[in-house]
């Protein structure tokens, strides 16, 4: 275009053109505006992006409760029955009128906390016998250093429980009057615990040994400034938990050990290596082999070198696999998971041995699908109403099981996962679900287990929250104390033992209440008389 100066040169036929040309430019610019003020009318027609929320599948296909008058409501059980009077006190009008006669007592009970320092000074007897040596009195049982069992309870009952952080217990403890410090407080959390971590580790065996199910899964974990996961096992008797730095099906079976070290092969850990495909003159060199028990990984590490299994990595992975077999041949001969079933969120570590999948996990998958037009999001609506309704006749299956339902609930599930819709994501993410048949439908042959793995997210949710607090570990005591007391407090919520109690008794805290071992406990849940 010309310059302003240069305009004053141009002559009458070149300015009408210049004007017609700019009253063009000025054209085109408004249907540009008009076209762009209208996609923008249409956007703003449209409804918001979803906000997704949990589907509720499973609390809303439960039965419907009665309505219960206010009359049949239950009312609030009586609470004094339950209190010990420790202490009574007589409270005195303060100076009664002429006249009045005394009419007895009104009670009135309350409870109260004491909480303040108690320091004891031991004196030790000594003695010395005829040969020369020195005997001295032994402290009685449970105190530890210069702190005794019920400040020890105290403290692993406040950070295990009540979710505190050291800095605030030391904090508290300090404003009762008791002289201590931090690492004092970290010394009491975290060390002289191997009473504990057997007693976890033995409940997790019996745990493993009677399971008909168990529910797993895991979570983020940092431990020493680097990322690892915490992984649940557990069932209706027992909770555990442990950290490790990888969420691999490797891990997973090396946790399943329940502290064995041993890798087997067995009958169990050949048919585990047929089922992932090693090859089978892998295998023949394995069964033929005389030695099939391998006291630790560097022995059998270098078993499989001797048989030149050692070589590097192909597709599949026959060292990985080779190992995966063997410790699955432990587990299978130390009793553990003899006809269990695990129920995962489907997490390829979790697939082992008879091997059923969440239904929340799976409604999810669905729910989940980013819709942008009507009929997908109708499309979607209807399967996840479908869904919801199969999941209520699968509940409704378990509560009283008929294998005569057998056979229309398999052509439910079928009608449901094969269907075609106009939602083409939809209808991939049904057929992937369809190829899951078995997993999912494993509560047909085994009504006992449960339809998800609620148990086991509601259960790490603990381990979600300390890790919030105090975003990880730094010494592996503070890590294997971590899981071991949260393995504890879990356990001891499911075979009816306060955590308080439980403590008062392993640390010997004079008065306690006697509580059995946790296995214990555990197997007499698990096989009832």
């Amino acid at each position: 275009m010309s310059s302003p100066l240069e305009i004053d040169k141009l002559t009458a036929a070149e300015l009408k053109g210049l004007v017609v040309a700019l009253l063009g430019q000025v054209s085109e610019l408004q249907r540009t505006v008009a076209a762009l003020r209208e996609e923008n009318a249409r956007l703003k027609s449209k409804p918001p992006r979803p906000d997704i929320k949990p589907s509720g599948m499973d609390p809303g296909t439960e039965p419907k409760a009665q309505e219960v008058s206010k009359k049949q409501k239950r009312r609030r059980g009586a609470t004094r029955s339950k209190l010990t009077i420790n202490k009574e006190q007589v409270v005195e009008v303060a100076s009664p009128g002429e006249g009045w006669r005394f009419k007895g007592y009104t009670d009135y009970v309350v409870q109260d906390l004491v909480i303040q320092p108690n320091v004891i000074k031991y004196r030790c007897e000594r003695w010395l016998t005829p040969e020369g040596k020195m005997v001295t009195a032994a402290l009685p049982a449970g105190i530890r250093g210069h702190f005794g069992p019920e400040l020890q309870r105290f403290v692993l009952a406040l950070y295990h429980t009540a979710q505190s952080t050291v800095a605030r217990l030391t904090s508290l403890l300090r404003s009762t009057g008791i002289v201590i410090s931090k690492r004092e407080v970290v010394r009491l959390l975290n060390e002289k615990h191997d009473n504990f971590v057997t007693e976890v580790r033995d409940t997790l065996r019996a745990g493993l040994s009677t399971a008909a199910w168990i529910t797993v899964d895991d979570t983020g974990a940092r431990h020493k400034a680097k990322n690892g996961y915490c992984t649940h096992v557990g069932n209706d008797h027992f909770d555990w938990f442990g950290t490790t730095g990888s969420k691999s099906r490797l891990n997973f079976l090396e946790l399943l050990r329940a502290g064995y070290d041993d890798y087997v092969i067995n009958a169990q850990a050949l048919d585990y290596m047929r089922q992932r495909s090693l090859p089978i003159s892998v295998i023949t060199r394995l069964a033929d082999h005389p030695v099939t028990t391998f006291a630790n990984r560097i022995e059998w590490m270098a078993h499989l070198e001797a048989q030149g299994i050692a070589a590097p990595k192909v597709n599949p992975d026959q060292v990985t696999i080779a190992t995966e077999g063997a410790l699955w041949g432990s587990i299978k001969a130390h009793g553990f998971l003899s006809n269990t079933v695990i129920v995962s969120d489907d997490a390829g570590q979790f697939n082992v041995g008879l091997h059923a999948l969440c239904w929340i996990h799976t409604e999810r998958l669905v729910h989940g699908l980013d819709t942008f037009q009507e009929c997908d999001r109708n499309a979607q609506s209807s399967v996840r109403g479908q869904i919801w309704d199969y999941y209520a006749e699968l509940k409704a299956f378990r509560r009283d099981p008929n294998p005569q339902l057998k056979p229309g609930l398999l052509t439910g599930f079928d009608n449901i996962f094969t269907k075609k819709t106009d939602f083409v994501m939809l209808d991939r993410q049904l057929k992937r679900l369809h190829a899951n048949k078995p997993e999912l439908l494993m509560v047909l042959d085994r009504p006992e287990i449960p339809l998800h793995t609620n148990s086991s997210e509601n259960a790490i949710r603990s381990h979600v929250t300390r890790r919030r607090i105090s975003a990880g570990t730094r010494s592996d005591l503070g890590r294997l104390s971590r899981d071991t007391f949260l393995s504890v407090s879990k356990t001891c919520a499911k075979v009816i033992v306060d955590f308080w109690d439980y403590l008062g008794a392993r640390l010997y805290v004079p008065g306690s209440k006697l509580i059995p071992p946790l296995p214990d406990l555990v197997l007499a849940l698990a096989r009832p008389p």
